[in-house]
């Protein structure tokens, strides 16, 4: 059975604490002395709009790692519509890594990179990912939106973003489902942390409205943790591809599931993944 916690919480750091506290994240990591965090950075759009990880978030997972005597690197590659290293600084984020004593890395630039090889890939037989990916531990640290052609994207699509291909929309030829399954079969995170402070409904990432949540959801089983997040906004695993294959292959739990903090009941809301406004700021 894998754990997840779900914390109804107003934007601070507490909500975030609160539901990390309540998962087994210390031992999970345990092994390493570096903890690669990966937000979301695809635009320099702002948290309240529901597209990129709120700072105050990543905060609150910096604070928690250099609690454990580790090393906290914040990684995000090139691939976007906006390059990561003017998003983080646009967003707020360089302000808090900066603050807090942590480091930045867009994981593109760097010369040491290694290519994975997928064990039975469905498309992806290969990819290229910075070495320090292999050798460190990784929180996915998303925001909760829905999403056309995968329903939705949180913790385990937010790791197409370490991959350092800098074309990366050309793999959507592939199907992405079958391109989250391939990587996360491959380079799993052990942490996923979900930003539901503000979310955003509609087809996605750039269609739709964001949503106020005021959530938190975090497991140390990535599968778990966005198996929970999707029935939170009315929306059963079972009907996402990616979800159900990483679960049927023993990656993680999609429905042997214990709920802990405040629930789904408390932060239920069926989203419209119809929506097609198009958000201008």
């Amino acid at each position: 059975m894998s754990r997840v916690a779900v914390v109804k919480g107003e934007r601070g750091l507490e909500p975030v604490y609160r539901a990390m506290d309540m998962i087994p994240y210390r031992e999970a990591l345990e092994p390493w002395d570096t903890v690669l965090i990966k937000p979301n950075l695809i635009t320099s759009h702002t948290y309240k709009s529901g597209i990129t990880t709120d700072p105050m978030v990543v905060e609150a997972v910096i604070n928690r790692v250099h609690e454990l005597g580790k090393k906290a690197i914040v990684v995000e590659t090139d691939g976007g519509i906006t390059s990561p290293d003017e998003a983080i600084n646009t967003t707020g984020m360089m302000d808090v890594i900066e603050r807090l004593g942590a480091e930045y890395v867009n994981m593109r630039k760097l010369k040491d990179k290694v290519e994975l090889v997928v064990d039975g890939p469905k498309k992806v037989k290969k990819f290229k990912v910075a070495r320090m990916a292999t050798e460190n531990a990784i929180i996915t640290v998303p925001t909760m939106k829905t999403l056309h052609h995968t329903s939705i994207t949180m913790g385990l699509k937010n790791m197409f973003g370490m991959l350092t291909t800098r074309r990366k929309f050309t793999m959507h030829r592939h199907g992405m489902n079958n391109v989250i399954y391939d990587i996360i079969k491959t380079l799993p995170p052990h942490l996923s942390v979900i930003d539901g402070f503000y979310g955003k409904e509609g087809k996605g990432p750039w269609q739709g409205e964001p949503v106020k949540m005021d959530t938190i959801i975090a497991s140390v089983d990535p599968i778990a943790a966005d198996a929970t997040a999707a029935r939170c906004i009315g929306i059963e695993p079972e009907t996402i591809d990616h979800i159900r294959w990483l679960h049927e292959v023993g990656i993680g739990e999609m429905t042997d599931i214990e709920v802990v903090g405040d629930g789904i009941d408390a932060v239920y809301r069926k989203w419209d993944r119809a929506l097609d406004v198009k958000l201008v700021f």
